[in-house]
């Protein structure tokens, strides 16, 4: 594909390897790019409690990570035969909410132990607007259905936003002094909020995170909602809603992004385990034949060969 508008995007002074231990978070773009990582098999963690929007959320849930503060009882509730969290992503909603409060504190010390461990955190911010329950005034992360009119909803402004990433930010750096940032803005439009309503919520995002990389020299920005609106503004792009970028939009953002984040050194690798995972998705005429037979143990010959490289790949 040829564009005669081409985003300019500065390289990473800490490009990824695959020695590097990645953590992904944020919107569902998040977990697109953290699908392309695990594709290529980078030791990469994607959203553990899933799909999170706004950095508020985020922010509340590192902090909680950070001081090791567990969830509780006071912490979930129980609505249409379910226990939720507003805290996270309804995907761990449980009947029980014994498994539920023990599913997410194994979540919450996993995660502590990913922070301090991590080389590179990716933050996909997807929106400025968000809902505060009115019984506490909270944030949440998902409104798990419960009925609108509990809800407040509001935009976050630029300083509330900036200073949100900045206490993100410093709380990493407390368990982890020397993690990379990697900040980016979503592509998804979030057009039920409305389309002025959009612009305005990712404007505030860009504005705030422009505010806390230019003060952070570990930190970088990766421009994935301007390839989105300015090099690929063509709806043969987006996903059959409209809204989605499609996978032909999904690849070419992860093409700039991998150019610039991660090591030159590293593509040789990436192109290994790239011929491996086609060539487990091969489907053979006749599975019983000797040249399938002989095919599948080169195959497992490449993989060997891979894994005395990178030990903590497996397929």
């Amino acid at each position: 594909m040829n564009f005669t508008t081409k985003i300019p995007i500065a390289k990473s002074q800490q490009p990824i390897t695959y020695a590097s231990k990645i953590i992904s978070l944020g919107s569902c773009f998040a977990e697109n790019m953290g699908a392309k990582l695990a594709y290529f098999k980078f030791q990469n963690s994607t959203n553990p409690f899933g799909i999170i929007f706004n950095p508020v959320a985020i922010e509340k849930l590192i902090n909680r990570a950070v001081h090791k503060i567990e969830f509780t009882d006071k912490d979930i509730f129980f609505h249409n035969e379910h226990w939720h969290c507003y805290e996270v992503h309804s995907e761990l909603s449980n009947t029980s909410s014994e498994l539920l409060l023990e599913n997410l504190n194994k979540l919450l010390h996993h995660f502590r132990s990913e922070l301090t461990e991590a080389t590179h955190i990716i933050l996909t911010y997807g929106t400025s607007w968000v809902y505060h329950l009115k019984t506490t005034k909270e944030v949440v992360a998902n409104c798990h259905k419960v009925p609108q009119n509990q809800f407040d909803k509001e935009i976050l402004s630029v300083e509330v936003i900036q200073k949100s990433i900045q206490n993100t930010i410093n709380l990493i750096q407390k368990v982890n002094p020397n993690c990379n940032f990697i900040f980016t803005v979503s592509p998804v439009r979030h057009i039920k909020d409305g389309f002025i309503e959009n612009q305005r919520s990712k404007a505030h995002l860009i504005t705030a995170i422009h505010s806390s990389v230019s003060q952070l020299p570990s930190s970088n920005y990766f421009p994935s909602y301007e390839i989105m609106m300015d090099e690929l503004r063509d709806y043969r792009f987006y996903a059959e809603d409209m809204l989605h970028p499609n996978q032909t939009a999904i690849d070419y953002i992860w093409i700039q992004f991998f150019e610039n984040y991660i090591s030159e050194n590293e593509f040789a690798t990436m192109q290994q385990v790239c011929d491996i995972q086609k060539a487990l998705h091969h489907k053979p005429f006749n599975p019983l034949s000797e040249s399938h037979q002989k095919f599948l143990a080169n195959l497992k010959e490449k993989i060997a060969q891979l894994q005395v490289k990178l030990p903590f790949v497996s397929f």
